[in-house]
């Protein structure tokens, strides 16, 4: 199988528009603070946008979409026709793990980040006991799946590269077998017309 540029654009696209929506969700993640209750002497917790909760599960899906592209056009590494041992398939194998590795990393920082910041705290305080805390999605989780994106996609660009060059070989080691045999059966010469 020869390496198709359009399965790689399509990988390296959906990679990095994940990459955006994970950026996105970090600078657009909820703030809280205590306000204030007009009609009696207690506070609570106002939220800003919820739009990074949006961002990252967009984020989630893409990168879900574009591993299972290149899955579904490597057969996963294990149902396929097998490759060609070398340098390659060890490299695919290695970059397989990795990649699964860097991708899970990342789903799960994405969707932690996502169920964290959709997460609002409905304590109520009063004014008299300023310790109320609104609970708010630390900063740099959805920057860390955002780093992750870019991890996964370098992954698996190199998996599905060195899969390629991999299983390539098949074809190219047993093509001529097949050759060999028909050729010598009709090479035997002008005496066995006679037979």
């Amino acid at each position: 199988m020869a390496v198709s540029v359009t399965i790689l654009v399509l990988i390296i696209a959906l990679h990095l528009i994940a990459f955006v929506f994970a950026v996105g969700a970090e600078r657009r993640r909820s703030e809280a603070k205590v306000v204030p209750d007009e009609y009696d002497d207690q506070t609570f917790c106002h939220y800003t946008t919820d739009a990074s909760t949006v961002y990252g599960l967009s984020a989630v899906a893409l990168l879900l979409l574009s591993h299972t592209v290149l899955n579904g056009v490597t057969r996963c590494l294990c149902c396929g026709k097998g490759l060609v041992s070398g340098c390659s398939a060890t490299s695919a194998v290695i970059s397989f793990i990795l990649s699964w590795i860097s991708f899970l990393a990342a789903e799960a920082c994405l969707l932690a980040g996502s169920a964290r910041n959709a997460y609002h705290t409905k304590y109520r305080g009063y004014f008299v006991n300023h310790d109320l805390s609104c609970a708010t999605l630390r900063k740099g989780v959805f920057a860390a799946g955002a780093a992750l994106t870019l991890l996964s996609m370098l992954t698996a660009i190199l998996y599905y590269w060195a899969h390629s060059k991999a299983d390539t070989g098949f074809w190219e080691k047993h093509h001529n077998e097949g050759l060999g045999l028909a050729t010598q059966h009709h090479h035997q010469g002008p005496d066995s017309d006679k037979a």
